[in-house]
């Protein structure tokens, strides 16, 4: 009898055993940090993503999205870089903002701490004033600038970002100067913009877009209009050759296992043929730019590169 409670111990133990190193990712919730605000580009793409994400995980997979704001982003991407390399903790990653946390400040990470997974949006920038500022047009505005250096303050999310980028190609190319008020995201940025508490920001199109009968948005920042606000005019076709925006996708903590890496890089590139993601991300005015794994990774280091140039000649080194 005791011979036979043995053996059914051990093959208990076995399955057991034999249950873990079978199980097939994802086996719990997936938590993804957004490390801005609810409610700002970042984070509407996460959400929007998120259940398809879960779709193409198939087997009840899971996606909790928790925000984690402050220090322009950073505080949540370096949680992801620090996080378990089990594929169960995953993050928004901006371009270039993420890499230019690496030269304005001290980073506990760098290009190397990450797995990419897929970039999913190219958002280009937007100019855009209060409706009690009185500058409704580009014209107005530089003029306004030009005559008094300095008066008209920016809000923006971030320092180092595509929203910093943008001002400061905008500064060099007219030779004007502008008063930067950072906010801990583009939500806050956007409502101190509505309230009159600053006359100018600098956000993404698929920031505005449900706002845009309350704002002025003088222009977008793309070589041609934007499906989104085909209304709008380019900032080139008022005279300023201003072309600028932000890159949003995933990351995961650098040495995923090879068979959590294939199956969420797998999962990501269904993105770029469902219909329905097509249409759901359009809802939202995010502009849909699927980019995966190595060539995610690519366009990072090309990034990077660029931030590089930018912050060598900024005056706010």
């Amino acid at each position: 009898m005791q011979k036979i409670f043995k053996t059914i111990a051990l093959a208990s133990a076995f399955l057991t055993m034999a249950g873990t190193a079978f199980a097939q990712y994802p086996e719990k919730p997936i938590k993804v940090i957004v490390g801005y605000s609810a409610g700002g580009g970042t984070d509407v793409m996460a959400r929007t993503v998120a259940p398809f994400l879960e779709k193409y995980l198939g087997d009840g997979a899971s996606i909790v999205v928790k925000n984690m704001p402050g220090a322009s982003g950073q505080i949540g991407v370096t949680e992801v870089a620090n996080a378990d390399k089990d594929g169960y903790t995953l993050g928004t990653y901006n371009l270039p903002g993420m890499m230019a946390r690496t030269l304005d400040r001290k980073a506990d990470y760098d290009a190397s701490s990450f797995t990419y997974l897929a970039n999913v949006v190219n958002d280009p920038n937007v100019i855009v004033t209060s409706k009690s500022s009185g500058l409704d047009t580009v014209e107005k505005l530089l003029a306004e600038a030009k005559a008094n250096p300095g008066a008209i303050t920016v809000g923006m999310s971030s320092l180092g970002g595509d929203d910093h980028f943008l001002l400061r190609k905008l500064q060099q190319m007219t030779e004007t100067e502008f008063t930067i008020v950072p906010f801990r995201g583009s939500a806050p940025a956007r409502t101190a913009l509505m309230g009159g508490h600053v006359a100018m920001g600098i956000l993404n199109i698929s920031e505005v877009s449900a706002f845009k009968d309350e704002i002025n948005v003088l222009g977008v920042a793309l070589e041609d209009r934007s499906e989104f606000a085909p209304n709008v005019p380019t900032f080139k076709e008022q005279g300023v050759d201003l072309i600028n925006g932000s890159m949003r996708g995933f990351v995961a903590p650098a040495g995923l296992p090879d068979d959590v890496r294939d199956t969420l890089l797998a999962a990501f590139e269904k993105l770029k043929t469902d219909k329905e993601f097509a249409a759901a991300m359009k809802a939202t005015a995010n502009p849909v730019q699927v980019v995966t794994g190595d060539a995610f990774e690519k366009l990072n280091a090309d990034l990077l590169d660029f931030a590089k140039s930018v912050w060598e000649e900024s005056p706010w080194r």
